[in-house]
């Protein structure tokens, strides 16, 4: 479960430099939570070309972070905003944090 979490939020980062068949291919998985069956029957493609798309995408996404690592920085801004005393700047930073 605290990976298919942490690949969600990796999405939610990175999903935008994947293209349109892999995004479609994630998001059916994991936030309509169809099985690779379902999936492989919507899309007219094998169940085992389902489970490499989504293979490759978590290796993507994975990669990505290991890279650029905004996943990592966008936690640390958290940690420092939830220790911030003043209201007003917490909310100010809340804002503009992603």
């Amino acid at each position: 479960m605290k990976k298919r979490i942490y690949l969600i939020d990796l999405y939610d980062i990175y999903g935008e430099l994947l293209d349109d068949k892999k995004k479609e291919c994630f998001e059916l998985y994991y936030f309509d939570n169809l099985s690779l069956s379902e999936i492989s029957e919507n899309l007219n493609i094998s169940r085992n070309a389902i489970f490499k798309q989504l293979k490759v995408v978590e290796d993507k996404l994975e990669f990505y972070e290991d890279k650029l690592k905004l996943y990592e920085k966008r936690d640390k801004i958290r940690k420092i905003i939830s220790n911030i005393s003043d209201d007003d700047l917490k909310s100010k930073l809340e804002d503009i944090s992603w």
